[in-house]
């Protein structure tokens, strides 16, 4: 099948990588696979993505690719679209609509909704409700990546089709990375337990709050933290390490290309987040062995953890009770298969399988191939 996977942006950020994951996936699974991009964020170059074939727009601004996705789908003539965030959702539908596609189209949320419309009349979140609800008609599927998200759905749009469909992050290749070898001193060491986070540097993923529980922590025994990932609180989280006296406790390393071989090192994976949708390095580090501990904010933890089941739920912006959570990491990690149980859902195959079962297809090899060689007589 002809399928276009289509995000607004390129970034080192939950939802282009996962969208780069499922296009590979598709790819891998036989299907000629269009990778549909708004933009690169500026200082970064776009990652090879393997059997994919890439269109970047350079189109900063969501509106701006309605054009080229009409032109896109006019031309390509897609078998399938698939699109993520709701802004681009829209657009995707609009751009449907307007060029007589016959594409299935499935549109996936990953933010809250509270926290892209409005009921506050003549806002620019309240026109962006009333123009998907007037294209919504359009979409065979949407989706959400969590099942409290999508309830909320249901709150702020009455009679919402949405389902819940995880992101994919349990596959091969990043099993692959996992056994990559470290050359970080820190990792290598064993004496002293390295606490590891991913994400952006941005005031949403509270990561002054784990530092400052890092801080907590290190009054009673010794440990690390490193924190990768870049964002515009650098400057201040610089400055949070050196007040605290942490400089010889906290890195923060940047982007890394392949955060995952670090996270096979360390003992514990610590989300801080003020708001999340599914967090995808969560995943990642359960994955990679790491024990969880995890914000309890709206979306996300705790039907991943199960209410604890399987990791360490804390308090939203609390430091004490985060430092609290790391300790009991700490001293009870979470059993490998509690956390191969944990992340089963999110598995390659999987996600696939639920995707195409929604929109009434089958992603059997055998039959597609079939169904080529009829177009094909």
């Amino acid at each position: 099948m002809k399928i276009c996977v289509v995000t607004p942006r390129f970034a080192v950020s939950g939802v282009p990588l996962a969208q780069i994951r499922f296009a590979e996936a598709l790819a891998a699974n036989g299907h000629s696979v269009d990778f549909v991009i708004g933009c690169v964020n500026r200082g970064l170059a776009m990652p090879k993505v393997l059997g994919v074939n890439v269109m970047l727009f350079n189109r900063a601004n969501v509106r701006g690719m309605l054009y080229p996705l009409w032109k896109c789908f006019r031309k390509n003539k897609p078998d399938i679209v698939f699109s993520a965030e709701d802004h681009l959702n829209t657009i995707v539908l609009l751009a449907a609509i307007l060029s007589g596609s016959s594409a299935k189209i499935s549109g996936s949320s990953r933010v809250t909704p509270y926290d892209t419309y409005s009921t506050k009349i003549f806002t620019k979140r309240w026109v962006l409700k009333q123009v998907f609800r007037t294209v919504m008609w359009r979409a065979n599927v949407l989706t959400c990546v969590s099942k409290d998200m999508v309830e909320q759905y249901r709150k702020v749009f009455s009679n919402a089709p949405h389902v819940c469909v995880y992101n994919i992050v349990d596959n091969p290749l990043s099993r692959q990375k996992m056994l990559e070898p470290v050359d970080a001193e820190w990792f290598l060491q064993k004496d002293i337990p390295v606490i590891v986070a991913a994400g952006q540097l941005e005031p949403w993923k509270g990561f002054a709050d784990l530092i400052r529980a890092v801080k907590e922590v290190s009054r009673r025994r010794s440990v690390r933290l490193v924190i990768f990932g870049e964002g515009s609180l650098r400057d201040e989280l610089e400055r949070l390490i050196q007040e605290l006296d942490l400089t010889d406790n906290v890195k923060l390393p940047g982007n890394v290309a392949n955060p995952l071989k670090y996270f096979t090192h360390a003992r514990v994976f610590a989300l801080t987040s003020y708001v999340e949708g599914m967090p995808n390095a969560l995943i990642e580090a359960m994955m990679c062995g790491c024990t969880p501990v995890a914000t309890n904010c709206p979306t996300g933890p705790r039907e991943l953890l199960d209410d604890g089941k399987f990791g360490y739920l804390v308090s939203v912006g609390d430091p004490i009770s985060i430092a609290s959570g790391i300790e009991q990491a700490l001293e009870k990690p979470i059993d490998k298969h509690l956390l191969a149980e944990a992340i089963a859902p999110f598995e390659e195959q999987t996600i696939i399988a639920r995707h195409f079962e929604l929109l009434g297809l089958t992603n059997d090899r055998r039959k597609l191939a079939h169904a080529d060689d009829q177009c094909q007589l």
